[in-house]
């Protein structure tokens, strides 16, 4: 069995206007991590995002998915689709069924399930964002965390392996972001795969497994959450500024406040123990 869900090699891609919005881009994604997605606007998030999904066609490079060559005839691009959801950062680009539960349910519909496991399926997928009590509600009635939720109910009740999220958090409150991490916290522990780009780096430090950086199409980094804040010029570069809870320790340790051999704390409660127990 493959390690890696996706790998992809030399990527490149162009928009008609001529702009390169990937260039040569070489990336593995590894079956069961947290991946965060970090970069300025136009570093090529969204545009990585929708070639995962078999949304758009290279321009020259390949990309595997479970070790097979993807291929974008229609049959081949249904079959990826079954196994890699995603999740538009703008929900009305996704939301477009009469309400709430028809809206969920037509993903499952099409994949040809019966009725009884559909019905289970988008049941499931309501109850975990939340939207069971909107069912019946019209979408252009909904707020933007309520359509947020909405639009993760749908890929989450079609059960993919893998879950690709654009900004999942963008325009919400600190409660709705925080739910929304909770839902994708509890989407891994059912052995899913996750890559979400964020510009909350704090979220990003604090949940991912792995961290990758866009920068004009180009990876700056590939590696584990902590490393990637002592690269001074790559985070220089890519417009990235230092989690709060790691800047902190940072400057504890610098003080001789915390010893260097500490681990770095990875949120808040980590950081407040360490310092508790100095």
């Amino acid at each position: 069995m493959a390690e890696y869900f996706f790998e992809i090699n030399q990527l490149t891609h162009r928009y008609a206007d001529g702009t390169t919005a990937l260039h040569n881009l070489t990336l593995t994604i590894k079956k069961g991590k947290k991946i965060a997605l970090l970069g300025k606007n136009g570093a090529g998030k969204s545009t990585l995002f929708q070639h995962l999904n078999g949304l758009l066609k290279p321009a020259s490079g390949t990309i595997y998915f479970n070790g097979d060559k993807l291929r974008y005839d229609r049959q081949s691009l249904l079959k990826l689709r079954k196994h890699v959801g995603i999740v538009f950062q703008d929900p009305d680009s996704q939301l477009f069924s009469g309400t709430v539960k028809q809206d969920i349910s037509f993903g499952p519909h099409n994949l040809g399930w019966s009725k009884e496991m559909v019905e289970k399926q988008t049941a499931w997928a309501m109850e975990l964002t939340e939207t069971t009590n909107l069912q019946d509600r019209p979408i252009h009635f909904l707020s933007l965390g309520q359509k947020k939720r909405v639009s993760i109910a749908g890929v989450l009740a079609m059960d993919p392996d893998v879950f690709i999220l654009d900004e999942p958090t963008a325009g919400l409150d600190a409660y709705y972001a925080k739910q929304i991490m909770r839902i994708l916290e509890d989407i891994h522990q059912k052995d899913k795969t996750i890559i979400l780009s964020t510009h909350d780096v704090q979220h990003a430090y604090e949940w991912a497994d792995e961290i990758i950086v866009l920068n004009n199409g180009e990876s700056l980094y590939h590696g584990d959450p902590v490393t990637i804040f002592y690269q001074e010029e790559i985070l220089n570069q890519a417009h990235i500024e230092k989690p709060w809870v790691f800047e902190t320790a940072q400057q504890l340790k610098a003080q001789r406040m915390l010893s260097d051999e500490q681990i770095m704390p990875r949120n808040k409660d980590a950081l407040f123990q360490l310092i508790r127990f100095k």
